[in-house]
């Protein structure tokens, strides 16, 4: 659990403050993004175009920005068109059609004994031969698909899609721009996820064993935004920090509308 900004360098909490209002309790909390992640292209190239920018609401599958691709889309048409040829399918089934009916007629004939066993031979070998050319055509269609979905994967890997409803923090690279893969370096921009909101709180140690998952709790907002908001506890610590005398526990808020905004105080009301 973090408790970044919650404990002092000895440990000691910085927001217990609790209160006793009748039979409830408040305790100081902070607003939280569910997620903050930065967004990384899983392909090396420059950057085409950049679609969103800061502030904007994404969701999930949005492209967000396209990595230059003009090679790979080039090379997609060109295995596409590979894969959808019918052209020597259809010679080979033509062909296949043909032996088929030169074989019936050669071992009609060789039982009415007006051709040699040589000759039946052969027009069953050519029959053969052309079931063979006729598998071996198919397969190498199926092989193009392969290829031509291969391309296609290629091609996707440059668009750069929104992992989750959210919206973007910061965007860090401009068209023309490097993406990099070799390096953790250089993300192309910053998302948060803001549905639902976590809301993370330091309790003291007495409470321990009374806070339930599960359990409902009122969080009530700092200014700009008012109002009561209702939650439900999705995580108790199960370790006591000993230097400080309590546990963490997170909540989680839903925030359909994106009316509260990640990063600000508030008091949660057990």
């Amino acid at each position: 659990m973090a408790r970044t900004g919650w404990m002092l360098a000895g440990g000691i909490a910085l927001a217990l403050a609790a209160r006793a209002d009748g039979p409830a309790q408040e305790f100081d909390c902070m607003i939280e993004a569910r997620q903050n992640i930065e967004i990384r292209s899983p392909a090396e190239g420059l950057i085409d175009r950049v679609l969103v920018q800061r502030g904007d609401i994404v969701a999930r599958g949005q492209v967000l920005a396209i990595v230059e691709s003009s090679q790979e889309r080039a090379a997609l048409d060109v295995a596409r068109t590979r894969a959808e040829m019918q052209g020597e399918i259809k010679v080979a089934e033509a062909r296949l059609d043909l032996s088929s009916k030169k074989m019936e007629r050669a071992q009609e004939l060789h039982r009415q004994q007006f051709v040699s066993d040589s000759a039946r031979d052969e027009a069953v070998a050519e029959f053969r031969l052309a079931s063979e050319d006729l598998r071996r055509t198919r397969e190498n269609q199926r092989l193009a698909q392969a290829e031509a979905a291969r391309a296609s994967t290629a091609v996707e890997l440059r668009t750069i899609r929104s992992p989750f409803n959210g919206v973007v923090v910061e965007v860090l690279l401009k068209p023309g721009e490097l993406a990099a893969t070799a390096t953790v370096k250089n993300p192309v921009m910053k998302l948060a996820e803001i549905d639902p909101l976590y809301v993370e709180v330091v309790l003291p140690s007495k409470l321990f064993g009374s806070i339930r998952r599960g359990q409902q709790a009122t969080v009530l907002p700092e200014a700009p935004v008012h109002g009561q908001h209702a939650s439900v506890v999705k995580v108790v610590d199960r370790v006591i920090d000993a230097a400080s005398g309590t546990f963490g526990v997170r909540l989680e808020l839903p925030n359909r509308n994106g009316r509260v905004p990640p990063g600000i105080r508030c008091r949660v009301r057990f």
